[in-house]
């Protein structure tokens, strides 16, 4: 099983050293995503709602980058600094299952890398 790394430019670039994706076999592992501009690096405006729109436009860059979509996507991690937002968060969230909705787990966390308020991570079959 070969190991690829995955990157796209329409995905802002990692800020340490780690890679956006990694794919292992059939199986594509994307880092955690924050609502960053893939054009500036900076914080996208706004609060939740923008925040969360724009890291799962990002994590779907990175997806697309593999050849795959969000309906491949398998399991989910989202951090939020605040659980009160976990009703915003789902609802747009929803909006990209389709179909099956991958598997989730949602935790609070004290912070986030640049004062983020959400970040997702996933694992997306690729077979």
């Amino acid at each position: 099983m070969g190991v690829k790394k995955i990157a796209s430019d329409a995905a802002p670039q990692a800020i340490g050293p780690y890679s956006q994706a990694v794919q292992a076999g059939d199986y594509l592992f994307c880092s955690g995503q924050i609502p960053l501009l893939p054009e500036t690096g900076e914080m996208v405006a706004g609060g939740i709602t923008e925040q969360t729109r724009q890291v799962l436009d990002n994590l779907s860059q990175v997806l697309a980058a593999a050849g795959v979509d969000f309906s491949a996507v398998v399991k989910t991690t989202i951090y939020l600094t605040d659980l009160g937002d976990f009703a915003t968060v789902n609802e747009i969230y929803a909006g990209y299952c389709g179909g099956t909705a991958p598997a989730r787990a949602t935790v609070q966390v004290a912070a986030l890398p640049k004062g983020a308020m959400v970040e997702v991570d996933a694992v997306a079959y690729c077979g």
